[in-house]
């Protein structure tokens, strides 16, 4: 396991905030039909138990966009992932297929309404750490433009930052060629449930990336 961090400064406006990292081999296929069989169960659950105004009411994402507002980023122009996801679900734009890597990723934000990070590991730097960005900070966005990260929660090496709750970066985005990678689930309400949803991550990985369950490590992140 590469070595991860919480920086105190974050830690301090935001004491629930815990980290429950995967790391993992992977093979990366383009489709897994029987992993979209399992995601849009979930989609169709979600939009028969969750609306846009009850959205935020949910305790995960009022969480993320209280711990934004805390930094000093709007959480209206800053979404959470795990909020993206759902908004697009209830407006009818359905999901993009991507790969069976990052699919697993979008499929355990459903279910738990965590943000959650999926990153190529080979293409990192340690060690990692969880911080507040820095004015003049910013990277390239995954088929997005370049994006202002300073003042949101990310992770950075010892390159720079890569990743966010609201987007990650190009550099350590998920290809065909990808070999390993971390997922990492990003909880501002603390570490209940989190134990089972990283198994959550590692059964998905043995039944669709065939990851060999004794190369799997998991942690936990205070």
């Amino acid at each position: 396991m590469i070595p991860i961090s919480i920086d105190q400064q974050l830690k301090k406006l935001v004491p629930n905030l815990v980290l429950g990292v995967v790391s993992a081999p992977v093979k990366v296929t383009k489709n897994s039909p029987l992993l979209w069989k399992e995601i849009n169960k979930c989609v169709k659950k979600i939009e028969s138990e969750i609306t846009l105004v009850s959205l935020y009411d949910i305790p995960q994402i009022k969480a993320l966009r209280d711990a934004y507002k805390l930094i000093g980023k709007d959480p209206s122009r800053y979404r959470g992932s795990q909020e993206a996801l759902v908004r697009r679900i209830l407006q009818g734009k359905g999901l993009y297929q991507i790969n069976n890597i990052v699919d697993i990723n979008n499929l355990v934000s459903l279910e738990t309404l965590h943000s959650i990070g999926v990153y190529n590991t080979d293409n990192l730097k340690p060690p990692i750490v969880f911080r507040i960005g820095k004015p003049g900070e910013s990277y390239k966005g995954i088929g997005k433009e370049v994006i202002n990260i300073a003042e949101l929660p990310l992770f950075a090496d010892e390159i720079g930052p890569f990743g966010s709750p609201t987007s990650d970066s190009e550099r350590t985005m998920i290809a065909l060629e990808t070999k390993n990678v971390i997922m990492v689930i990003i909880s501002f309400t603390g570490s209940e449930y989190l134990r089972d949803q990283l198994q959550r991550i590692v059964n998905l990985l043995c039944n669709y990336a065939e990851t060999p369950r004794e190369k799997i490590e998991t942690v936990i992140i205070k």
